[in-house]
């Protein structure tokens, strides 16, 4: 029976789609793989960096070794930068080297030559000297890619290191590399010969043994040399892992085919195609199957047997289900797919979940600067109040000490008043004399809060000496002053509260007594101030109240009243404990008690 060309045309586009498209892979490509997304997944629950970094680099290996560089690049990227984040500078130097071979592979040079740096930089790091060096030769071999001895040179040299270090991988990519140098330069026996050895040293690796006997395999071709060709093809064949795996042994087979139908010898070709092609059916290999009916078509149908493609078809389609359900390649497929499905949407949701926490991070950092900024907005707030008060505080202290000045000329005057209406006038001018000598001193210690102790001791003698002019009949006075307080000549003590309470003992205790008073005043150190105590034997608190006129109670003076406030300020503002205590002595004496402790400081400064 005879086929018409469109109704073979539709048999082979109906093979083609019952058929996955599909590469050949190694058997144990799929479970590589799930073993390196395991890895994956448990570092990404476990947020363990470490875990997830040595899963993706052996993913990337994976890839590598089955010759899929472009997803190997990928892992390889990725390995790389979790090193780089926990500054793993063995998981960088390592990584890198990986993802710098690959990135030759793809002719990526550039990218190639900085990852080669960063593993050199990260080799110094570890003290690792021979990777240290292999990347080093690597980096001057791809800088001056023109100059073919020293490219042979430093190949030869990482051979030679690898050897030493028992490293198979750097060995087998340096010679791949030296083989692949003589091809460019046209030595083809330079270039077989350094194919066959890293075909020697990846033995143990069917994935990368194949594509050197591969490699070899067409450099004798392009070369027209077929017996060599097809030794090495049958020298391939006959190791034992190809012989144990009946899918790369029907690859391989059909592959011989090929050099034969190169070499013209279709009878031979015809004969390992259906060895390939029967293989393939009884072991269930859908894509080695379909090659081989590509292959047999293609003979025949220059040979004109149309009827025998038919044939072939017909049969292969009745079998393909049957096939296709042994296919363990599309199996390990499936894994890989899935797998690699799985690692995306681990990816994912890491990446979901890492924004997530970025996000909470980020609100949590603004909201701490918000409370920040707001704490030191208050901070600034509250000390400005403070100062605001201390000030305010301050300003009632000049203004209370300005007050005691009026009451003390008002008082100065009524005195010098009376000497003018006695006729008195020698005694008002001399009283002048003092009075002015004493406002001196009292308009300059008025200034400040506190004053030299030797200049309060003055003014008080000064103010004593001028009432005792006035009232001389009425009372005699002492100061007793305790020695240490002359010794230091730098001692503040505050200024202006012992005279309003002099004031009072003299012009509301001493002048109503009949007899002649006595006013005793005496500062004494203990510990850190003075304790002053003022003593008069006049008529006491109690009496002075009674013998005073409605209209005085009225207008009741504020000498001790501004005194008080004083001392409550000062407590406040310069966080001090001044301590003022006001009583009538205990009969049968008579008299005041004032005892005003006082602290003493050194070289004030307001």
């Amino acid at each position: 029976m005879k086929c018409s060309a469109s109704h073979r045309q539709l048999i082979i586009i109906t093979l083609l789609c019952c058929i996955p498209a599909m590469v050949t892979a190694q058997a144990n490509i799929g479970r590589k793989v799930k073993r390196a997304s395991g890895k994956i997944e448990s570092g990404i629950k476990k947020n363990n960096p470490d875990t997830l970094a040595g899963g993706y680099f052996d993913l990337g290996e994976s890839y590598y070794q089955n010759g899929e560089m472009g997803k190997a690049e990928t892992y390889y990227q990725k390995a790389k930068s979790l090193f780089e984040k926990m500054d793993d500078a063995a998981g960088i130097a390592k990584s890198s080297r990986a993802l710098a071979k690959v990135q030759e592979d793809l002719k990526k040079n550039k990218e190639a030559l900085g990852n080669y740096n960063t593993a050199r930089d990260n080799s110094q790091k570890t003290g690792d000297i021979t990777l240290n060096t292999l990347n080093g030769n690597d980096i001057s071999r791809l800088s001056k890619p023109d100059s073919v001895l020293l490219q042979e040179r430093l190949i030869q040299s990482n051979i030679d290191l690898g050897i030493k270090k028992g490293d198979t991988g750097e060995i087998v990519t340096n010679f791949s590399r030296m083989g692949e140098l003589n091809l460019k330069y046209k030595k083809t026996t330079g270039a077989i010969n350094a194919f066959k050895q890293a075909y020697q040293f990846s033995i143990n690796n069917p994935g990368q043994a194949m594509k050197f006997n591969d490699i070899i395999t067409d450099v004798y071709l392009q070369n027209k040399n077929f017996s060599k060709a097809i030794e090495t093809k049958k020298d391939f064949l006959g190791q034992g892992y190809v012989q144990s795996s009946s899918q790369l042994k029907a690859r391989e087979i059909t592959s011989l085919a090929d050099i034969y139908i190169q070499k013209k010898e279709d009878t031979t070709a015809i004969q390992l195609l259906n060895e390939s092609y029967d293989l393939s059916v009884k072991n269930g290999h859908t894509l080695e199957a379909r090659t081989s009916i590509e292959r047999l078509d293609s003979i025949f149908q220059s040979k004109g047997r149309r009827d025998l493609s038919l044939q072939l078809y017909k049969n292969f389609l009745q079998q393909l289900p049957a096939i296709i359900a042994r296919d363990s390649s599309i199996a390990d497929n499936r894994i890989v797919a899935e797998t690699e499905t799985r690692v995306r949407q681990l990816e994912t949701e890491k990446n979901l979940k890492d924004d997530l926490i970025r996000r909470k991070n980020n609100f949590n950092y603004w909201l701490i600067a918000f409370i920040g900024i707001l704490v030191v907005f208050i901070a600034i707030i509250l000390n400005m109040v403070k100062k605001l008060r201390l000030r305010n505080k301050k300003i009632a202290l000049q203004s209370l000490r300005r007050e005691m000045n009026p009451h003390f000329i008002f008082n100065s005057l009524n005195s010098i008043n009376q000497f003018i209406a006695n006729n008195n006038e020698l005694e008002a001018n001399r009283y002048l004399t003092k009075f002015s000598t004493l406002m001196r001193r009292v308009m300059e210690n008025s200034k400040e809060d506190f004053v030299l102790f030797s200049q309060e001791i003055d003014l008080l003698r000064n103010y004593l000496e001028l009432e005792k002019s006035r009232f001389d009949d009425k009372f005699d006075f002492s100061i007793e002053i305790d020695d240490p307080l002359f010794a230091d000549e730098r001692l503040y003590i505050p200024t202006m509260l012992v005279q309003p309470h002099l004031e009072n003992a003299i012009w509301h205790g001493l002048r109503y007594i009949a007899d002649k008073g006595f006013l005793k005043l005496s500062f004494t150190r203990t510990g850190p101030g003075v304790e002053i105590v003022i003593e008069d034997n006049g008529i006491g608190i109690a009496a002075s109240k009674d013998s005073k006129t409605a209209n005085q109670k009225k207008h009741s003076g504020r000498g001790i009243t501004n005194t008080m406030e004083r001392i409550s300020i000062l407590n406040e503002v310069y966080h001090q404990n001044i301590i003022c205590e006001v009583e009538d002595k205990m009969a049968p004496d008579r008299g005041v008690r004032v005892k005003i402790i006082v602290p003493v400081l050194k070289d004030f400064k307001a």
